[in-house]
């Protein structure tokens, strides 16, 4: 029964991801479905991928704090907003989400701090923000990479204490969150 209702959820929000207020709009950027199972519960991750690039002029962008602007929710990603997908309960960042299907926004700061917010309204395009419909906002923890990430890169890996660790990587940035699977 449960994977039943996995399945269901998925393709309900896959159908709501490919609705026709998605349909209207061009996309610009590649896109990538990413998930991984841990603890016996699948995360799902829909999203798109920009490049540093800017499609048009082909000149490198500054991303953190100009493309991505600081103290403003950005759509974690390219085109519709991105879609996480859980078939059971997490707990992300000490925050307990249900299983189901939500939007991720991603709000860096100046200082370098960032949050994650968890919406519960799915099926927007870009940046169609409604600060109401937040479920969860998330700490998330900076760290410099090199070499520097041309194209946004969203990870899933196995986190080695347990759980699972959501990465955001772009420009010489990754932002990271432990979850688990809520017991």
């Amino acid at each position: 029964m449960r994977s039943l209702t996995s399945a269901v959820l998925l393709f309900t929000a896959l159908v709501i991801g490919a609705s026709p207020a998605s349909a209207q709009q061009k996309r610009i950027s590649p896109h990538e479905t990413i998930s991984l199972v841990t603890e016996k519960n699948r995360v799902t991750l829909v999203y798109g991928r920009p490049y540093s690039k800017d499609p048009k002029t082909g000149e490198v962008r500054k991303i953190w704090g100009a493309l991505v602007p600081y103290g403003k929710p950005w759509r974690t990603g390219a085109d519709e907003a991105t879609l996480l997908i859980t078939q059971n309960p997490i707990v992300l960042g000490g925050t307990v989400i249900p299983a189901g299907a939500y939007t991720l926004f991603t709000q860096p700061e100046a200082d370098g701090t960032a949050k994650l917010i968890v919406s519960s309204q799915i099926g927007q395009w870009g940046l169609q923000y409604n600060p109401a419909k937040d479920f969860a906002r998330v700490d998330l923890t900076r760290s410099t990479i090199e070499p520097p990430v041309d194209q946004f890169t969203m990870e899933l890996a196995k986190n080695p204490s347990g759980g699972g660790l959501l990465k955001l990587r772009w420009e010489n940035t990754e932002y990271s969150v432990a979850y688990t699977v809520q017991k």
